[in-house]
């Protein structure tokens, strides 16, 4: 089927844009005659367009939806006049295409999970399958209670994230950019009169000379050269599946970021798996969205695996202890859930565990970069004055005996 985007006159005279799929143009047409519609005009949007639309829709507008869709599904409002609702309410205007567009699948025989599936920018798979599974089982209320619940936690791990990488990025520009001052501006104009006083210069500022010199002289390959790695880089990960694969595994390798960043993905599979399964998905099924939702190859293949070793006959528990990736106390969590047939509140515990340990880590981190940076930039600095001061008073010492 086709999708068209249309203008349409209802019965009082007022116009109607939306998107509906149809067979062709006379289909389009009989199915708004059904909702009391003439067509006007259309026009004919491709898959990927339509599949693009909803890019700017943010995660709080989410949240303001799966609330919204929670509390009106617990009253037992009809799914169209919610989502009607909630369109003319509210602010982002591509939000509110998305939510036209979807009303209008659902008044073309769709359910709601299907009329997600259409904007896959806006909603996940993960979001959709859980919608989908809430449609079956009948608990509409407890999914969106559960999907806001997960998105306000996903905001938090972005939080962590930020926490994580912007911090340590800023103060290492200050540093860097004060170096490159001292290095291509300020050094050379004061070993321009060290240099004028003829005598020999110690070691060290020989070597701040040649550094300084090499920032003077090649200052744009200083500068170009990371950035044209960086390109290079990205290229290849983009295009090459085993340089995607090594570059994921470098990143869970470097020291002190690694292993935070290792636990803020699993924080995120195990809360996805738990959320997943308490909604009724086999477990499965929820291995192999978890694997789609890990956005790191080596863990990607972790899930994998474990998902591959179930289906050989062994549980939950053996399983994840076979990737040797998850530490004891979480492997012995999830044993017990499987024992006790309360696997969902063992899944929500290891969450629990790595959410704290994740924010535990990172403010531990932050407690370490700032003294680090300033010892690094104090010792550059001091380098600096020792080596330009150092001969100056060497020839004052000189001239006053």
């Amino acid at each position: 089927m086709a999708t068209f985007q249309y203008k349409a006159m209802d019965g009082q005279g007022r116009f109607h844009n939306g998107r509906m799929e149809a067979v062709n143009s006379a289909d389009l047409e009989g199915r708004l005659g059904k909702m009391g519609l003439d067509l006007v005009n259309f026009r004919d949007i491709s898959k990927q367009a339509r599949r693009r639309a909803g890019y700017g829709v943010k995660r709080r507008d989410l949240i303001v939806f799966c609330f919204h869709m929670e509390q009106t599904a617990r009253s037992g409002v009809p799914m169209l006049e919610s989502l009607q609702d909630l369109r003319d309410s509210v602010d982002n205007p591509r939000f509110r295409e998305v939510i036209s567009s979807m009303m209008e699948s659902i008044e073309g025989g769709k359910t709601l999970s299907q009329a997600m599936q259409d904007f896959p920018a806006v909603f996940s798979s993960v979001f959709a399958n859980l919608v989908k599974a809430g449609e079956q089982s009948g608990e509409m209320s407890e999914v969106f209670r559960s999907l806001s619940e997960n998105l306000k936690w996903q905001d938090e791990q972005a939080s962590y994230v930020k926490k994580l990488l912007m911090y340590p990025a800023f103060v290492a520009t200050v540093v860097i950019s004060v170096v490159f001052f001292l290095m291509s501006y300020l050094v050379p104009e004061l070993l321009r009169f060290i240099q004028t006083m003829g005598q020999e210069l110690p070691m060290h500022t020989r070597v701040l000379i040649a550094v300084s010199g090499v920032f003077s002289q090649y200052w744009y390959i200083i500068l170009g050269l990371p950035i044209i790695a960086a390109i290079a880089i990205g290229f290849a990960v983009q295009s090459n599946p085993r340089a995607r694969y090594q570059y994921d595994r470098i990143k869970l390798k470097l020291p002190i970021i690694g292993p935070i960043y290792e636990k803020i993905i699993l924080t995120r599979l195990i809360n996805f798996f738990a959320m997943m399964y308490s909604a009724g998905i086999s477990i499965i099924d929820c291995l192999r969205t978890s694997e789609a939702i890990a956005g790191n190859k080596v863990l990607e293949e972790t899930m994998h695996t474990v998902g591959q070793s179930i289906a050989d006959g062994h549980s939950l528990s053996e399983s994840f202890a076979m990737t040797n990736t998850f530490p004891p106390l979480v492997l012995r969590m999830i044993r017990v859930g499987e024992n006790t047939g309360a696997l969902e509140s063992s899944l929500l515990n290891v969450s629990y565990f790595y959410t704290r340990d994740v924010r535990e880590s990172i403010e531990k981190l932050q407690s370490m970069v700032e003294p680090g940076m300033t010892i690094v930039l104090g010792s550059i600095i001091a380098w600096v004055m020792f080596s330009v001061l150092g001969p100056i008073y060497d020839l004052i010492t000189k001239v006053q005996i």
